[in-house]
């Protein structure tokens, strides 16, 4: 059963290791950002890595919750999905995709939770993707997802570097033309 002790953690550590890198948020900093105790970190997590699973294992059911419901809104077109992306990177805390950054940290560790978890988030956007396309009634929804999925995380790293939505405008027009 969750406490509210575990909740301060979880929030936390998600909020810090998307601002500032899961590399970059030691364990004093993450306690005093949270307010919880080393004691009760021991008590719901095993270490930083178990922490780190639990975050992203977290992150990845409220970010596909999140795209769902921005591309319903939006009318659950496949084009929707960089719409909704562009929606996202316009808030001021926009730090790219939490997974590819987390990735990113973990290249030397391709075996690790860490690592397995966002290649498993990935996957379960490319099948949403994949989704949104088969009842739009495209033909090869697979493919066209592999590509959806290449170009929304082009975007998101542009995104970054430009720190501009500009990058999603030009995703979506290529998405468009991989449809026609």
């Amino acid at each position: 059963m969750p406490t509210r002790a575990r909740d301060r953690l979880l929030q936390a550590a998600d909020e810090l290791f998307y601002e500032e890198g899961i590399n970059g948020v030691g364990l004093e900093r993450l306690l005093s950002h949270s307010g919880v105790g080393r004691a009760s970190l021991y008590r719901h997590f095993d270490g930083k890595d178990d922490l780190v699973s639990a975050v992203l294992q977290r992150r990845d059911e409220q970010w596909r919750q999140w795209l769902r419901e921005r591309v319903e809104a939006r009318g659950g077109t496949p084009l929707a999905v960089f719409d909704a992306l562009a929606e996202g990177a316009e808030d001021s805390a926009f730090r790219g995709c939490a997974f590819i950054n987390a990735m990113a940290e973990k290249a030397k560790e391709p075996g690790s939770a860490v690592h397995r978890l966002a290649v498993e988030h990935k996957r379960k956007v490319a099948d949403y993707v994949r989704g949104v396309i088969e009842d739009a009634g495209h033909a090869g929804a697979a493919e066209l997802a592999e590509q959806f999925t290449l170009l929304m995380d082009g975007a998101v790293v542009t995104a970054m570097s430009e720190r501009s939505v500009e990058p999603f405008r030009r995703a979506r027009q290529m998405a468009q033309r991989l449809l026609s």
